[in-house]
Parts: C-alpha cells; structure tokens; sequence
C-alpha cells in the first residue's frame, strides 16, 4: 500500500495510508491525541487510582523506591509516539515500566528518520528513541533505568498473555478500515490479558466497540475525546467476568 509522512495539526508527523486515507495517528494533532488518550487517560489515571487505593504513592515522583513495575501492552506500536512519551513520563515519575508493544507491519527505518517527535517533545531524548527503534524485536531490552521495551512481531490475534498487563493502549487502525480488530474475540483476548482492575484505553468511541467490549466483561466509559474526537472509551476489568456496564455505558 502506498505510504507517506503528513504533518498533522499540532506540527507533529506521523504516516498516512492513502489506500485507505487512514493514519497512525490523528490529523487533529498525533502528540495531542497520544497524550490525551493513552497518558492523561491510560497511565496517568491508573497511577491516580493506585495511590488512592494504596495511598502508597505508587505513581508519584515523591514514590517509594522498589514499588512494584506498570506493565503496559500497546496493540500498534507503529511509529512508538505512544512508547516514547510513556518513557519520558516514567523518567518523570520515577515510575518502572514494562512496555510490549505487538505490531505485525513494523515501520521502516526511513519513515521512522522522517518523524519529528524528538525536536517536538524532547531533544534530551534523542537517543532512546532512536534506540527504541534499533533494537531486535522479541526481546525485552532496557532503554532507561524506568523503562523496558519489549517489540513484538506478530497479529493481535496471536497475543497468548493471562493477567500480565495493568494497561492496554488499544491504538489500532480503525473499524472503518479494519473492522475485525474491534470485535468481541479481539477484546475477549485483551480482557484475558488485563489483571483485574487494569484498563483498557483507546481513541475509539464506535457504538459497536463499546457494546463488543462490554459483552466480553469489560466496563466502559466514555470520556471527552482528543481534538477533533468528541469521545474516547476507557474499559476496566473487574474481577466478575461480566460485571454489570456502569451509567456512561
């Protein structure tokens, strides 16, 4: 399919499939998105709710040294905006992450050079992530002393993981052009990979998405969506399988 770097409106880069006129990330601005969704929505909240139920300060940058590490599980790891911003805010937390990103189509190395995220979030970390995309995929390497990178090669499908993840950043292409990664078996996978009480975050505010997550146990919820999206969804597992859906559902 034929590929090309588009600047979206925040000044950001990201890549646009023009068979399909679908993107990695969205044209409204892909940092504002990846920030908005996945830290504000995914990480940010479930540190807050773990210092409420823990009141240990879990995810504080005061924390405890030796508090137990998030792992996250992004579905699309593409460009890795979404791993990238995740680390520096680990820095910042000082909080250990354990990040798998699954990803069957890699990006090249020559798309990869053309993004511009280093100059727009943090020239200081220029190097992780170059080094991010550098190292072999299938095995978990450390990138900074918070936060270990682990790529993985293979369809959503094929994902195997039993309560290992505290977080999914769902960031696949869209129903529109991929239906078939939105449905009940696809989050029947990701509700089996999630412990109890993690959370699944994604752009996404489809009808059918919702009512597919909801029939595989999740509980939802919509949330203001990045600029450009009116909503977004956040599904949590409890520890019922098919715990009731909450008021927003």
């Amino acid at each position: 399919m034929r590929r090309k770097i588009i600047t979206t409106s925040d000044g950001s880069k990201t890549i646009q499939i023009e068979d399909w006129n679908e993107q990695y990330h969205s044209i409204h601005g892909a940092i504002q998105e990846a920030n908005h969704v996945f830290l504000k929505h995914g990480l940010l909240f479930f540190c807050a709710e773990l210092d409420s139920v823990s009141h240990k300060n879990d995810c504080h940058p005061e924390r405890v040294s030796g508090s137990s590490p998030i792992n996250i599980l992004e579905i699309g790891f593409g460009t890795g905006l979404n791993a990238f911003l995740t680390l520096i805010e680990a820095e910042k937390l000082k909080q250990n992450i354990n990040y798998v990103g699954v990803e069957a189509y890699p990006v090249s190395k020559e798309e990869i050079k053309q993004l511009n995220y280093v100059e727009l979030i943090s020239e200081t970390h220029k190097m992780e992530f170059e080094t991010m995309h550098q190292i072999p995929w299938e095995k978990q390497h450390t990138i900074t002393p918070n936060f270990q990178l682990e790529k993985q090669e293979k369809f959503f499908k094929a994902i195997d993981a039993n309560a290992e993840f505290d977080i999914i950043y769902f960031d696949a292409f869209g129903a529109r052009v991929q239906p078939e990664l939105w449905t009940e078996d696809i989050f029947t996978i990701m509700f089996k990979a999630l412990k109890n009480n993690g959370v699944l975050v994604t752009y996404s505010a489809k009808g059918s998405v919702r009512r597919a997550m909801q029939a595989v146990g999740f509980t939802v919820e919509r949330l203001p969506g990045p600029p450009g999206k009116r909503e977004m969804l956040r599904a949590a597992k409890h520890s019922a399988k098919h715990s009731e859906p909450n008021a927003n559902g």
